[in-house]
């Protein structure tokens, strides 16, 4: 990994405090998100209604905040400044939790604060891709290691967040977070560049910031909102598809999803070696196809062997769109890199709040096995979509 050294063969530690911050900050969101209904079901007390409308605000909300900060990045400011300042509102919004159970005040202030913070992760890899850019250094590997580190913070957070939480109780889950997001900021502060960037004119149109007036982005974001729809979807229904229609034991969901996030680390370091050769575009077909038959194959195949083999294809799927498809973002859109990369965290949102809706409807109307054929569909028109795009 030569781009991980400098010249004179020493470790590149501003690379290597990209890589801590992007495994501390994912460890800190992983302690909260797989709990978050859990703790709104038990702790606050909200009816699953409300539970689903939290979800629903959180990502509404969501977007909007990142892309106005995203726009605000792009055009002026030290990026660096604006991500420890998300980092603050991240241990606001950690603290708040803690130690609140009004639900109302958690739908608003929370929300917002949770609004702010969410948005420091696509900063910290637009912030990493401008310094790659002014260092003349690899810019592809590093951002797939990069993301390596949010999927091991996947394989590790969830199973110690459940620890915390059922064990020693919300709040200590919550204060270990906020801890974890505190040392975060530290490195941030006193570890990361400042890159300089170009100004973007302060009267250029939200469209031209965006990248929407151009067709391949419309084309990108859309077919990546449906790659988010069926993984979501496919996330939300597998626990109670597994117990419910197919009798299998409750442990085997926790099993599937560990073991496809352990194999997303080297799905996603391979696709960073190799995108050179093959290009984003064909990289990116290629894991929307492992998509399908991973989706058809959960129509297919029920048994526990079966299920766990076709992990695999769950692997390449989300390893190498979660890596190359934020840089096709980046690639569209040259010199608007908060844009891009907010752009493609929000494609991200979107899919979770489509998700919701249509996982909820199909299972409740028709029953789980339903909600497969129907990620299934979404994955094959997804994959006309993603051929469509224009490699860069």
């Amino acid at each position: 990994m030569r781009w991980f050294l400098t010249k004179g063969r020493r470790l590149n530690r501003v690379y290597v405090a990209f890589m801590l911050v992007s495994f501390m900050m994912g460890i800190a969101g992983a302690l909260q998100a797989p709990t978050l209904s859990l703790f709104l079901s038990r702790e606050v007390g909200a009816r699953p209604v409300w539970v689903g409308l939290f979800y629903t605000v959180n990502a509404i909300a969501g977007i909007g905040v990142s892309l106005w900060l995203a726009r605000r990045s792009d055009r002026q400011g030290d990026r660096r400044k604006l991500i420890m300042f998300c980092c603050l509102m991240a241990i606001g919004n950690a603290l708040l939790f803690a130690f609140n159970r009004h639900y109302l005040t958690l739908i608003t202030c929370g929300v917002l604060l949770a609004s702010i913070a969410n948005t420091a992760m696509p900063q910290v890899f637009a912030l990493a891709r401008e310094y790659a850019d002014r260092s003349a250094r690899e810019v592809v590997m590093f951002s797939s290691v990069m993301r390596a580190q949010l999927s091991l913070a996947w394989v590790i957070g969830p199973p110690l967040a459940f620890t915390l939480a059922l064990n020693y109780g919300f709040t200590t889950m919550f204060l270990i977070a906020a801890g974890i997001f505190a040392v975060s900021l530290t490195l941030i502060a006193f570890s990361l560049p400042s890159v300089e960037r170009l100004e973007q004119p302060a009267d250029m149109a939200i469209t031209e910031v965006s990248g929407w007036k151009d067709k391949n982005v419309r084309l990108l974001f859309i077919a990546s909102t449906l790659m988010w729809t069926c993984n979501t979807m496919y996330i939300i229904d597998m626990p109670l598809w597994i117990s419910s229609e197919l009798g299998l034991p409750d442990t085997l969901a926790g099993l599937l999803m560990g073991t496809a996030a352990g194999l997303e680390i080297p799905a996603m370091l391979l696709a960073g070696y190799y995108v050179k050769r093959f290009g984003k575009r064909r990289m990116m077909v290629t894991a929307v196809m492992s998509g399908v038959l991973f989706y058809l194959g959960l129509n297919l195949f029920h048994t526990r062997e079966a299920l766990l083999l076709l992990q695999l294809f769950n692997a390449v799927f989300i390893g190498i769109i979660a890596g190359i498809g934020m840089l096709w973002f980046q690639d569209l859109m040259p010199g608007r890199a908060g844009s891009a990369t907010t752009l493609f965290t929000n494609s991200i949102s979107t899919g979770v709040i489509l998700a919701g809706v249509i996982q909820g409807g199909l299972a409740e109307s028709f029953g789980h096995h339903t909600v497969y054929w129907a990620i299934a569909a979404l994955s094959v028109v997804t994959l006309g979509m993603t051929m469509r795009v224009k490699d860069v």
